[in-house]
């Protein structure tokens, strides 16, 4: 199958919503441990899409199977900061997506005026982490307890990308 790599648009917003939930449930990667309520993400969704911000999918045929985004941050003086996200469904790993997607989300990011890219990776997450020092995301710094799942804490790295 052909995958491909496309701004996210209202047709994906479904796929992308059950994409975000099967990562989620991992609980391995990401913040949350399921996705946020079925409407509060399509709000989401179309707030990224209405607002021209930095969001792509990744398409197995019309399918999502990941997505990775660059959104601003808040505050004025941080208007030069994106904060990357990025998954992908299980299935869809170790095929070259992630770094299709983050090459995407990072040129847009460079249109939109950001000149700083941040991310938190967990630390039990080498493969990400080195995917990140391949586009020159460097450590800044250690998240100690930085998330606690079913009792256990995880440590994270604050990582940063220089545009």
């Amino acid at each position: 199958m052909t995958y491909t790599v496309s701004p996210t648009a209202e047709e994906h917003f479904s796929g992308l919503f059950s994409a975000i939930d099967a990562v989620a449930r991992e609980k391995q990667f990401l913040a949350f441990l399921q996705a946020p309520a079925y409407e509060e993400s399509l709000a989401f969704y179309r707030r990224i899409v209405d607002q021209d911000l930095c969001q792509f999918v990744a398409l197995e045929g019309k399918e999502v199977v990941g997505w990775c985004d660059i959104l601003p941050t808040h505050g004025e003086s941080r208007a030069h900061v994106g904060r990357l996200g990025i998954g992908l469904i299980l299935t869809a790993r170790h095929k070259g997506l992630g770094a299709r997607l983050i090459d995407a989300a990072l040129a847009k990011a460079q249109t939109k005026g950001m000149t700083r890219v941040e991310l938190i990776v967990r630390c039990d997450n080498l493969n990400a982490k080195v995917l990140y020092e391949k586009f020159g995301f460097v450590v800044e710094g250690l998240q100690r307890n930085s998330s606690l799942i079913e009792g256990q804490y995880y440590d994270a790295f604050a990582m940063a990308l220089l545009c």
